[in-house]
Order: structure tokens, then sequence, then C-alpha cells
């Protein structure tokens, strides 16, 4: 055999092995999912994070006939289950279900050993709740945002507020309502928002800085009291709920966002395709009609612009941690 044919023969033969290098891959990403996929949740159950994964996930998996299995990994405000999830296989097999405590917590731990901008890849807003002050009737007698703060007033410290941990949205929007009212409550943070809602719920603390997510079916319930939303118009479901704006706290805007990503290096084609399956299901009248029990409109953020809304999150919150001086109890 000559050189020359012999040259073509090994170019072929690397120009298909090139190719099927590029296929695999593809092949696997167009046939995803073939497992059970799993959402990393960086909290205990029974939080505003969970109340939002579990229904939208559970539908997933009835559309795709796959698992998606929801893994709460609670502790450290919600980084120690983010860590974890941006060192998992970048697959298409691990996602992360975060909030916008991850924008906060750059600026309340110094030392996080992951970069929520870096290590991920923006899938797309699940859903924006506003944030609502809720109380333990039998705790605490006001039952309007004024009486609520007249009682901060005349006994400073007195009451306590309960948070998921140290520089969550919960703990930020306590300090934020501190600053504003020039009040002065006590924080106690906990291991997540279920744990401190379950408290709350049980008379161990006074009141709670909670997603509307998590709190919603409490309020309904009775259990708790809501006193005002940190929102500029009533929210989706509960259009009697007053607005802390009205009540004393004109500037008071809080909201907790849920979002979700994958590790860095996860096949674009299986984020692709984890976005559209996610828009067919939050887009579904079941979901909708589960997001406004829950105190939400369906979203539409996805890919860059979630990664740029992000961005402009952690900057944001850092400016309100700097001039709160929240730090870490």
């Amino acid at each position: 055999m000559s050189d020359f044919k012999l040259s073509r023969l090994l170019a072929t033969a690397i120009a298909a092995a090139a190719l099927l290098t590029v296929a695999a891959p593809l092949a696997q990403a167009q046939a995803w999912p073939t497992k059970p996929v799993t959402i990393v949740v960086p909290f205990p159950p029974g939080g505003g994070t969970d109340a939002f994964a579990r229904p939208l996930f559970a539908l997933m998996s009835k559309n795709l006939g796959r698992q998606f299995i929801i893994d709460n990994k609670g502790g450290a405000g919600g980084t120690l289950g983010a860590g974890l999830a941006a060192r998992a296989a970048p697959d298409g097999y691990s996602f992360f279900m975060g909030a916008v405590h991850h924008a906060i917590a750059p600026s309340m731990y110094p030392k996080l050993d992951y970069n929520i901008e870096a290590d991920f890849v923006p899938v797309g807003l699940i859903s924006s709740v506003p944030q609502v002050i809720v109380v333990n009737p039998q705790r605490v007698t006001a039952k309007t945002l004024p009486e609520l703060l007249d009682a901060l007033r005349r006994s400073p410290g007195k009451l306590n507020y309960a948070s998921a941990g140290n520089g969550t949205s919960h703990h930020l929007a306590g300090e934020l309502f501190k600053l504003q009212t020039g009040t002065f409550i006590t924080h106690i943070p906990y291991r997540g928002a279920g744990p401190a809602l379950q408290d709350l719920i049980a008379g161990q603390v006074d009141l709670m800085f909670d997603g509307l997510g998590s709190s919603a079916n409490h309020i309904k319930g009775g259990r708790i009291r809501a006193i005002a939303v940190a929102a500029g118009k009533p929210a989706p479901g509960f259009p009697d709920l007053p607005l802390a704006k009205a009540g004393g706290a004109p500037n008071y805007e809080v909201a907790t966002w849920y979002g979700l990503w994958a590790p860095k290096g996860t096949p674009r084609e299986v984020v692709t395709m984890m976005q559209n399956e996610m828009r067919k299901a939050l887009n579904s009248d079941e979901m909708k009609a589960t997001w406004t029990g829950l105190g939400t409109e369906t979203p539409n953020l996805w890919g860059d612009d979630f990664g740029k809304f992000v961005a402009n999150e952690v900057k944001r919150w850092g400016e309100v941690v700097k001039a709160s001086g929240a730090k870490l109890d």
C-alpha cells in the first residue's frame, strides 16, 4: 500500500473516531434521562425550597416516566448542600435547587467552598414569593403591623424571630425590617426554614419573616397569623393580606426566590432539555394552581438571563448586609 493511501486511511480513521467521540455524549443527552435524576435541596424538609421542589419534580417524574429524587442536605444556611452539589458529577443526573439565600451567602460567609456564579450553570427561576411577617397567635397578641411595631418599640428585644439560618433571606429580611423600622428583635437561627416554622407553630418562638410559600398552608389553617406581606402588590392567592408598606414599613419589600442550577460542565443539551421539561410543567394548569396556592406566579427567566438576575441579587444583598451590619450569630 502506498504512503498516500495509508495516510488517507489513517486520516479517515481519525475522523471517524472524532465523530464517535462527539456523537456518544450527544446520543446520551438525546436519551436523557435514562435513570433517576437527583435534585439537591440544601435545606431540611418542610421549608420553602422543599415546598416548591416536591410538586414540580413530582409532575416532571410523571411526565417523563423517570424518577426525580429530592435529596435534602441541610446545614450552614444552605451552603453545605450547595458545596456538595457544586462537586457533583456534571453528567446531567445531578442538579441543585437553591434560593435567594445563595445570593446572600457570599456576603455573610467569608470562606465558601463553592461560587454560585462560577461553579454552576444557571438553568432557570422556579418561583419568586414575597416574604410575610408571621407570628405565633398564642405568644404575640398583635393582629396588625402597627400593633406589632408598637409592641416592639415598647419592649425592645423582648420578642424574638426564627430564621432558616445565618445568612438566609429570613435572617436578612429580619435585619432589614429592624433597620427600616428602628426596632430590635432577637434573632434565633435554625438549620432550615422547616424546623424554624415548626417551632413557630409549636410556640417556641414569637415570629418569623418567612417566604409565603412555606407559610401559606399554616396561615390558611390558623396555626400562625400573618401580619403583613412584604410586597408592592397583593400576593396571588392571598388578596386580603395587608401590605407592609401600608402598615408602617413603607419601604419594606422582600422576595424569596428559588431556582435551579446544574454543576459546571453539565452538557448543554441536557440543560436545554431540563429547561424544556420545566417549562412544560410550570405552564401546566396543575402547577399554576399549586403556585397560586403558595402565593406566587409562574416565572419566565431562563439560562443566562437567570444568571444575570442572580449576579444582580448577589450585589443587592451585599449592600443590605453592609447597611444592616448583619453578622453570623
